[in-house]
């Protein structure tokens, strides 16, 4: 049992210090130092906080001190093998202050190893780590006296062979006169030391560095989608030609009508020409047709005047002013309205338009890429669609290969959509099994790439970080076989046999159960569109109405 110490009686351990300036040697008892600003110290502690955050730095320099304690007791050992408990523990608080960190004042210290006893209080005056915390970051809320309180816990944890833990009660560093320590076997501090001791536990940096990049990551894809969208991937033969293609389209003004099924991402296509052109810096206007209201559509593309019709309460341009100077992309061009039909042509023609409501003739500079899923030459041959128009839109077609015709690309686009809902949802999911890889090539496809987008997207979310996406999570329904059993379709403008009982039957039932219209129209429409696959356009013919009036359903049922 010893209380208090005796600087006066200790060994002059400053006789140990050797400095060799030829060898560039500072030793201590034959371990290497050496001497750092106190600026540079700020330095990695600016870097450190700036970096991994106040907590996380404090957990490293914490860690850096406990490992300098433990090497200091060491070296004690080495030096005084018959010391006894009082002489190891008092060259503790020696070395602290020869090694320039504070000037150490016991107040009260109480050891015996073999017993397993351990008290002790000590003040740190002129303490370096509380001066350089007020320099870089000023007053704290909290003790900042990290390494130091790290390094009395090592040193002391070493000594007495067993864990103690310091805490600092005081410090200047959040404006106390002093900084005050207390260390006590971790097993008498009880619950109060939770918190602190987590800080003596490795923390893995590279997993919060990988979690940081993902919230960068996640940032990117939520603030600058359009542009980072348009990046094009693939290597297969279909897909390197349509690429060549839309090259050669960037370099002029020429309009352009993108061809293919729905989701093999033509409006990908349509921003990489408007990216990789003159018009680049200006604006891109993306306008799905299919999505508005035929009595609404030539108001959203050509603007309106004040009292043109009801609701106009005041003039507003149009999709094509917006896109003055730049590029507009008309997706779904074949649902167009005649009217809205004969405007567009005017424009692609004469470079002019009216507002509705307006008889003021005004000039646009806008390229027009468009794009269909439908056959606009049997629309036009059929009258569903002006043959003048689409005449003047087919002068540069392309058509975008649909998913199956480039299977060899399916790796390269799943890799790509996991990071960006990795990032998206806050998750860090490796990649697919075998298994699921091995399904996804032999899957038809009928949904393309935004088919494959979605799975990826429903992978990423049920499995857990760290682990694989199964063929379970891609394909929640399997056939007996074991092969991915796509959800059942309706061939585009076929309607399917009617049920027992015909209609009689399915509207006696919807009375008899009192079923509201509402109702009644929202399981036909979701019906349509399950048997359709998603596919507006199919599922508007079984309906029997427009693709533009179903989807204005869907809209007003979204909110």
């Amino acid at each position: 049992m010893a209380r208090g110490i005796d600087f006066e009686k200790l060994p002059e351990l400053a006789s140990r210090l050797h400095l060799s300036f030829r060898s560039g040697h500072i030793s201590l008892e034959g371990q290497r130092m050496v001497l750092l600003h106190t600026s540079a110290l700020a330095s990695l502690r600016r870097e450190l906080v700036e970096t991994l955050g106040m907590d996380r730095a404090r957990g490293v320099l914490t860690r850096m001190g406990y490992a300098s304690g433990q090497r200091d007791a060491e070296m004690v050992r080495r030096m005084m093998p018959d010391a006894c408990d009082n002489d190891l523990m008092n060259l503790g608080p020696q070395l602290h202050s020869l090694e320039g960190i504070a000037d150490v004042k016991p107040i009260r210290f109480d050891i015996d190893v073999a017993a397993g006893i351990y008290y002790g209080e000590f003040a740190w005056d002129n303490s370096h780590e509380a001066d350089v915390h007020l320099e870089q970051f000023g007053l704290h809320f909290d003790s900042v006296c990290w390494t130091q309180i790290g390094y009395a816990t090592g040193y002391t944890s070493a000594v007495m062979k067993r864990p103690v833990l310091f805490r600092e009660v005081q410090c200047a560093g959040k404006g106390d006169e002093r900084c005050m320590i207390v260390g006590k076997l971790v097993s008498e501090w009880g619950g109060e030391i939770t918190e602190e001791l987590r800080y003596f536990e490795p923390q893995r940096v590279a997993d919060q560095i990988v979690e940081l990049q993902n919230q960068v990551e996640h940032l990117r894809y939520s603030i600058d989608e359009p542009s980072s969208s348009v990046d094009l991937i693939g290597t297969a033969p279909a897909f390197l030609e349509t690429k060549a293609m839309i090259e050669k389209a960037a370099s002029s003004d020429v309009t352009v009508l993108l061809l293919g099924e729905t989701g093999v991402g033509k409006e990908l296509f349509a921003r990489a020409i408007h990216r990789t052109s003159r018009r680049a810096e200006r604006e891109f206007v993306a306008v799905n047709c299919a999505a508005m209201p035929e009595e609404l559509i030539e108001s959203e593309l050509f603007g309106a005047e004040k009292g043109a019709f009801t609701g106009a309460q005041q003039s507003r341009p149009g999709r094509f002013e917006r896109a003055h100077g730049g590029t507009l992309f008309l997706d779904e061009v074949g649902e167009l309205s005649p009217a809205a039909q004969a405007k567009l042509l005017r424009v692609l023609q004469e470079g002019e338009f009216e507002r509705v409501g307006d008889t003021r003739t005004r000039k646009v500079d806008v390229r027009v890429i468009a794009a269909t899923n439908v056959d606009l030459a049997d629309a036009a041959r059929n009258g569903r669609f002006r043959a003048d128009l689409y005449y003047r839109l087919n002068i540069f077609p392309v058509v975008v290969p649909p998913l199956r015709e480039r299977r060899e690309d399916i790796p390269l686009l799943v890799n790509r959509f996991l990071d960006k809902y990795n990032a998206r949802h806050g998750k860090r999911v490796p990649g697919l099994t075998g298994d699921a890889l091995t399904a996804l090539q032999a899957y038809d496809w009928p949904g393309n790439v935004r088919e494959l987008e979605n799975m990826i997207e429903r992978g990423v979310i049920i499995v857990p970080s760290g682990e694989f996406i199964g063929r379970e999570q891609l394909f929640p329904r399997m056939s007996i076989g074991g092969g991915p059993s796509p959800p059942e379709r309706v061939a585009p403008g076929t309607v399917p046999e009617p049920a027992a009982g015909g209609i009689e039957q399915v509207v006696d039932q919807a009375l008899e159960q009192s079923l509201p219209l509402d109702e009644l129209e929202e399981r036909l429409i979701d019906a349509a569109m399950e048997r359709c696959n998603g596919n507006l356009s199919a599922a508007a013919r079984q309906l029997g109405i427009s693709r533009a009036k179903l989807a204005y359903r869907l809209q007003k049922r979204r909110g």
